[in-house]
């Protein structure tokens, strides 16, 4: 068994069937998706080693999935399936972090030797694990979906996006000390350019939020000159 799972996203239910049959007689572990929205569900509730992409689908294109994909994992292999061969088309997804691009109709031996080849390219890099919808610790909470936490004394707070971006990263990653220059090419990526003390604004806010001495953290904490950790 390959023991690899692979989340595949196609809304032609004849050629999803198809393609999952396939990769399960490989070995591999299938999840399916329909729509963009179920995709991006998908993606943030389990660890896959391999995500296989339609572009035109409802609710949510495909690119646009991808766009939000590669703001919390610049890593996980990511294969286009689309009946849209435009170059125009073939460059904005490379430009947007797709790994390759294959278009419909293709060979399905083909499909499969390209995943391969992703698989292995990729099988050096530590994809995160999955973080949970709604993380505990203590008594605090955080909600990535509806970007809600709750807080020591009880309080419920909505959030912005690039705190729960910077939540999650920490989360997935415990224990281990995050650099600064990876937050904020994870957090605010290539096109927004905000110094660190912007992500130290971000953990003093966090310690007002979960911490019983914001003096002596218990959960997060910074490590001078390298970077930020998270501990339970």
């Amino acid at each position: 068994m390959n023991e690899k799972h692979i989340l595949l996203v196609e809304d032609e239910d004849h050629l999803l069937k198809i393609i999952q049959l396939n990769l399960e007689l490989e070995g591999y572990a299938v999840t399916t998706a329909v729509t963009g929205i179920e995709a991006l569900k998908e993606f943030r509730k389990n660890a896959f080693d391999l995500i296989l992409l339609d572009v035109m689908l409802p609710e949510m294109n495909g690119f646009d999935v991808l766009e939000e994909i590669r703001k919390e994992n610049k890593h996980l292999p990511v294969l286009f399936l689309t009946a849209k061969g435009s170059g125009e088309d073939r460059i904005l997804g490379l430009k947007l972090g797709a790994d390759d691009y294959l278009t419909k109709p293709f060979n399905l031996e083909e499909l499969l030797l390209r995943i391969q080849i992703l698989l292995k390219r990729s099988g050096n890099v530590k994809n995160p694990a999955a973080t949970p919808d709604i993380f505990t610790f203590g008594k605090n909470s955080i909600n990535f979906i509806t970007y809600e936490i709750k807080d020591l004394n009880g309080d419920n707070v909505q959030i912005g996006k690039r705190e729960i971006a910077l939540l999650k990263l920490l989360i997935e990653r415990k224990g281990e000390v995050i650099s600064r220059e990876e937050i904020l090419d994870r957090v605010w990526g290539t096109d927004v350019y905000p110094s660190s003390r912007t992500i130290d604004n971000y953990i003093l806010a966090f310690r007002k939020y979960f911490e019983l001495n914001q003096k002596e953290p218990q959960h997060f904490h910074s490590i001078r000159g390298v970077g930020y950790k998270f501990t339970e």
